[in-house]
């Protein structure tokens, strides 16, 4: 079952905290295995607190008359069995409690003792010595060592909570809801957006993220719509065809009559569109050769507007090669040009009112080859102008085939040209008509 976005912002918020507890918990129990450490070994050299406090007394007075008082200042070492001893190792302070005073006496450093130097000014000025060093008085040491340290802890602590919860405000929840939302899409939930927030690089991946599911969306919905004008193109020839055959079967029709013509028709429409639609295919996932060559294209242009002549003076409608200036020749494949014109040209026929005309144009740019193909016909309104290269897009919204074509013409010439590096694009004229303007790269 899908996760809800609490559910995902508790686990991670979860993982974050446990993330800290571990981190706390290796802490404790590295000051644990330290101080056990320090309580069970014999002669652990550790820097005692007083140390420092009894350099410093020394160089404030120049000699040890009165370091008592260090001692007795410091909690948790005052019942310490200690030596202190100048630099000649002679007794200064005796504070062991079973021993008879030996002031100024030289002491002999034991196996078991714990010496400390103490320096001034780099310069070695006596010794602070530990005897009989009892567990009690290890953990009246190590207390006082670790008293602070733990303090510190603590208030790290404190602010590694803080820090959890203002990293589950700014990363926890943008990654929540990226995770929820990545998971709505994957279940179908294509029309899932989300809020931009969060540092720099969130804000970036939320973006990213609406990206791809509006283009993920856009792919479906045109793959459904692709489905159902297929659907669509290929159910009248199948009727046609169908009804035709069940009439020649039930003898209604003859068998060498015109319904066995315009059955084999139908049939030349459905080959017609199914080659155009593998066509489209093919150019659209960058898999048709191209034999790329520098063409002419004028002459390509002359060799179509001759082929469409006739239909043209059928339809009396004025067909010419109008303009041609410069160097008009590009890197292109000269069949599928020919193609292209030849769908520009047809659909244009196709749409001018009788007595209408047709003018196609080539010149030299900057950059390669512009071409346009004009007509004098109604146009196309301004919110259709950006579909009429899709695919079964029709100017006649009815989409019917009394003008006859499969309706992939302009959507096949936009593919063949940006396939070559080229560009396409449509504009209503001024006067009235449409221009559909083909720019090719030398």
């Amino acid at each position: 079952m899908q996760s809800s976005v609490s559910d995902i912002r508790r686990r991670l918020l979860f993982l974050l905290l446990r993330a800290f507890v571990i981190v706390l918990f290796l802490s404790f129990l590295f000051f644990t295995l330290a101080v056990g450490y320090f309580l069970t070994s014999s002669s652990t050299p550790v820097p005692f607190p007083f140390a420092s406090a009894l350099e410093g007394y020394y160089l404030a007075n120049g000699n040890w008359n009165g370091a008592e008082r260090v001692f007795d200042s410091a909690e948790g070492l005052r019942n310490l069995n200690v030596l202190l001893l100048d630099k000649d190792q002679r007794i200064v302070l005796d504070r062991r409690a079973d021993t008879v005073s030996t002031l100024g006496s030289h002491y002999d450093f034991q196996e078991n003792d714990v010496v400390l130097d103490l320096s001034v000014n780099g310069e070695l000025v006596g010794y602070v010595v530990l005897t009989a060093y009892s567990f009690t008085a290890r953990l009246g040491i190590a207390r006082a060592i670790l008293l602070p340290i733990s303090i510190i802890s603590f208030i790290l602590a404190m602010f590694l909570v803080v820090v959890a919860i203002l990293l589950m405000r700014r990363f926890v929840n943008p990654l929540a809801d990226v995770i929820y939302a990545a998971r709505a899409v994957a279940g179908g939930k294509l029309n899932t957006r989300i809020p931009k927030k969060g540092p720099q690089d969130l804000q970036s991946l939320s973006e990213s993220f609406n990206e791809m599911a509006s283009s993920l969306e856009r792919s479906d919905r045109e793959r459904r719509d692709m489905l159902a004008d297929i659907a669509h193109e290929l159910r009248t020839p199948l009727s046609v065809i169908r009804g035709r055959l069940e009439g020649i079967v039930d003898g209604i029709y003859s068998e060498n009559g015109s319904q066995v013509s315009m059955a084999l028709e139908q049939t030349y429409l459905l080959q017609r569109l199914v080659d155009d639609l593998r066509l489209l295919t093919l150019a659209e996932t960058r898999q048709l050769l191209f034999d790329r060559q520098n063409v002419d294209v004028g002459r390509v242009i002359e060799r179509v507007v001759e082929m469409f002549s006739a239909e043209a003076k059928e339809k009396n409608i004025s067909l010419s090669f109008s303009e041609k200036s410069g160097d008009c020749s590009a890197l292109i494949d000269p069949q599928r040009l020919e193609q292209v014109i030849s769908n520009l040209i047809g659909n244009a026929l196709r749409y001018v009112p009788d007595g209408g005309n047709v003018r196609v144009t080539a010149n030299e740019t900057s950059s390669g080859v512009r071409i346009t193909v004009s007509d004098n016909g109604k146009g196309v309104p301004a919110e259709d102008l950006p579909f009429i290269f899709e695919r079964f897009w029709r100017k006649d919204k009815s989409r019917s085939r009394a003008t006859g074509g499969t309706g992939l013409g302009l959507a096949i010439a936009r593919q063949l040209i940006e396939a070559q590096g080229g560009s396409v694009y449509a504009q209503n004229l001024p006067g009235g008509g449409l221009q559909v303007v083909v720019e090719l790269k030398k």
